[in-house]
């Protein structure tokens, strides 16, 4: 009744009602931003649809009332749900068993990712989520709405409910934390022939236990990490020291399951890795970072953990 009452005396007065927000409309044009910010905050792809669907979800709620900027609405929706998500995590993250590593996202994902930005240096290699990792859930948020998606910092603040000043500062302590020079995002800068040709010869020095392969394929100062996340057994902790990576590598007893497996090129993070695969299904995801001349292998990271898989097993 009252609410009858409501609408007349709009009408009376001339005022339009608020209309309802076509969801369905601003899911087609955002979802894509949306599930980008996402899935660079959590490293995870379930848990960045999860976000992305109860962030839509929630919309049919409002009205155009509510809204005047949906896709600043969309984008600070977003993070705060990630970095609430990674705040009551951080105990889970912290009693994981082993090494955590981002969840790795197939081609077939990709399609999830801006198609402009994708053409420019959206693309986010594997190298680069697992870079993020270093920093802290609000470091992360700053960072990433900063360098990948270039919002100015009043706009970040908002978001955030930070001041200007607060989020400068936390960008500069953010980049204190991470490497000088940081892995390559720009992928239409790679060469793709060289990755693929690493990627072979990375194979047949593995699987023949070639030291002096493995040697001129690593650089000075390699880095290995293994997540099995508990469910399968691997290396525990990540090696840093170029012994022991080497010896990790080439050792007849040590990974000789992945030995044992069909090794293919995939497509992962929107560049060439391996999956390895069992029983005509993807048993694990090998990604190698590159070093600056893109010769020269700096990182390898190794999926083992079959949860965090399940979203490249359509690459098989």
């Amino acid at each position: 009744m009252q609410s009858n009452l409501n609408s007349d005396f709009n009408q009376q007065k001339n005022i339009p009602e608020p209309s309802s927000l076509d969801v369905g409309a601003l899911y087609i044009q955002y979802k894509n931003y949306a599930f980008s910010i996402a899935y660079r905050m959590l490293g995870s792809v379930t848990e960045a649809e999860d976000i992305v669907q109860d962030c839509f979800a929630g919309l049919q709620m409002m009205t155009n009332e509510h809204i005047h900027q949906p896709k600043s609405y969309i984008g600070k929706i977003i993070v705060n749900r990630c970095l609430n998500l990674l705040n009551s995590a951080r105990n889970q993250r912290e009693h994981y068993v082993g090494e955590w590593l981002p969840e790795p996202m197939g081609v077939n994902d990709w399609v999830n990712v801006p198609e402009d930005t994708v053409q420019q240096k959206e693309m986010i290699s594997y190298a680069y989520l697992v870079m993020l990792e270093r920093l802290s859930p609000l470091e992360r948020a700053v960072f990433v709405l900063r360098e990948a998606f270039e919002h100015d910092y009043s706009e970040i603040a908002g978001w955030l409910g930070k001041t200007e000043s607060n989020c400068r500062q936390i960008y500069s302590r953010a980049r204190r934390n991470l490497p000088e020079k940081l892995p390559a995002i720009e992928h239409d800068h790679i060469d793709w022939t060289t990755k693929e040709d690493v990627l072979r010869r990375f194979t047949t020095a593995f699987l023949q236990h070639d030291v002096s392969a493995m040697l001129e394929l690593l650089t000075d100062q390699p880095v290995f990490t293994a997540d099995g996340g508990g469910v399968v057994r691997t290396i525990m902790r990540t090696m840093h020291v170029h012994k022991g990576v080497l010896a990790i590598l080439t050792s007849p007893r040590v990974l000789r399951p992945l030995r044992e497996r069909e090794w293919k090129p995939a497509f992962i993070n929107g560049e060439p890795q391996l999956a390895l695969m069992k029983d005509g299904q993807i048993s694990e995801v090998l990604c190698l970072e590159m070093d600056p001349s893109g010769k020269r292998i700096h990182g390898v990271y190794l999926m083992v953990n079959p949860h965090k898989l399940e979203s490249v097993q359509s690459l098989n």
